[in-house]
């Protein structure tokens, strides 16, 4: 925040998580000429890692909002202008815009046949991504409409405009033979001729390519989506993931049948009756007790260092799929909590982050993942671990199959868990013990009594 000599405040913004860089604003709750009070929401925004509401830290009535919605904003910019109270009587209201660019755009009703001044184009931030990838300066387009911001159409038609080829089909030239008299001359002569030559086939070669080599960028049946948000952070994460720690996964399938009537038995206890209980209430007991016999599962890798940090409490993360794409929030502590606990906060772990009100806390600080892809139908899979964690359980589908049970063959309920972890440090017996008693436990539930 800082003020100016009109008594103007600027709220600038704020770094809502750790290390995050920039936020895009999402949806504004206030207008010029709006009165905020201290603690007031103003906006919501989505970072890199959850959407968050942004209250105001100062009392006064807007004058500007500097960001459109939609718009991604650094930290440390000013996103909203407020006059103090005495600041605040009479002064028409400001329009809505790109700092001062609207007023200019409130100026252009027609268009004017002069080409806008630099660095005044308008256009939303996935269209000047559009203009930088395809080499397009936005100040050389003239818009069509009224309020003189550049369309996707425009900037894919100068794009058009530059790298069509020129009609008709060009040969290219046919190269000297080898007793073309040019050998005869200088050797020098020769080699810099046959490079000229050589030069000048090549740039009518690549002039001469099918158009449909540039249809990649403008294929009207494509839909072209921006990165950002929660789905680059994603793919930051994964890519650095998968190309940093040496991945391994083993695969158990288990007969749960046990688990599944201990399920429907908790449902009809009066201390369960207003909580979720599924089956993977009892999976992530299963994994923190294996965790608790097991615990330099629970570690990582310090590469600066070159240590292994093993961790004496269980953050346990739940990979979580959203409107707004992959989330993994985890419940802290959870190594200490009772069922009925750890009921609550998983329900309320997952309920919040499809609902996009995750905080970033509760995004970070992870040291243990849950993946359920037995939701979707999926038997197993080979899931990739979360950045700075040694390993994740992956929950398959629970199913009906011919069992060997008894002796006898009969119809069971039956599961497949696979379990990835960083080689570098979980070598494949920990994993496979790891493995082994989060089954044995789902096989007989009763061993979590017994291994406390």
């Amino acid at each position: 925040m800082a003020e100016t000599a009109d008594r103007l405040r600027e709220f600038r913004m704020p770094d809502v998580g750790e290390g995050l860089t920039e936020a895009e604003i999402l949806t504004w709750y206030v207008s010029p000429g709006d009165t905020v009070t201290d603690g007031q929401t103003v906006c919501e925004i989505e970072t890199a890692k959850a959407v968050v509401e942004l209250p105001i830290p100062f009392d006064g009535v807007v004058r500007e909002l500097r960001c459109a919605a939609g718009q991604t904003v650094p930290v440390g910019a000013v996103v909203i202008t407020v006059a103090e109270p005495s600041a605040a009587p009479g002064g028409p209201p400001v329009l809505v815009g790109y700092g001062v660019a609207p007023e200019r755009a409130g100026r252009r009703p027609r268009a004017t046949p002069h080409r806008p001044a630099p660095g005044t184009a308008l256009a939303k931030p996935p269209v000047r991504k559009l203009a930088r990838d395809l080499g397009v300066d936005l100040t050389s387009l003239r818009p069509a409409s009224p309020d003189g911001v550049v369309t996707r159409a425009e900037v894919e038609a100068a794009a058009a405009r530059h790298t069509t080829p020129p009609p008709g089909p060009t040969e290219p030239p046919v190269p000297p033979k080898p007793d073309d008299p040019r050998d005869a001359r200088d050797p020098r002569g020769s080699r810099d001729a046959g490079d000229a030559d050589d030069a000048r086939d090549r740039r009518d070669h690549r002039d001469a390519r099918d158009p449909r080599d540039h249809w990649d960028a403008r294929d009207p049946r494509e839909t072209r989506v921006p990165v950002r948000g929660v789905r680059r952070a994603t793919a930051a994460a994964v890519t650095a993931s998968a190309f940093t720690a040496p991945h391994v996964t083993e695969f158990v399938t288990v007969d749960v049948t046990r688990t599944t009537r201990l399920v429907r038995a908790l449902g009809r206890e009066p201390e369960f009756a207003d909580r979720r209980v599924g089956p993977l209430l009892l999976v992530a007991k299963a994994l923190l007790t294996a965790v608790a016999r097991h615990p330099d599962i629970n570690a990582s890798w310090d590469e600066a260092a070159q240590e292994i940090v093993r961790k004496d409490y269980v953050n346990l993360g739940v990979a979580t799929a959203t409107p707004r794409g992959l989330l993994v929030p985890n419940v802290k502590d959870a190594h200490a909590l009772p069922l009925t606990a750890l009921a609550d906060a998983l329900t309320e772990l997952v309920t919040t982050a499809r609902a996009g009100r995750t905080s970033p806390a509760a995004l970070t600080g992870g040291t243990l993942t849950l993946t359920n892809i037995g939701v979707f139908g999926v038997d197993t899979g080979t899931p990739i671990l979360a950045p700075g964690e040694a390993a994740i359980l992956a929950v398959g589908a629970i199913g009906t199959r011919p069992w060997v049970h008894k002796k006898k063959v009969t119809p069971r309920q039956v599961l497949t868990l696979a379990l990835t972890f960083d080689h570098r440090l979980v070598d494949g017996e920990l994993g496979a013990k790891v493995l082994a008693d989060v089954a044995s436990v789902l096989e007989r539930p009763h061993r979590l009594i017994a291994r406390g």
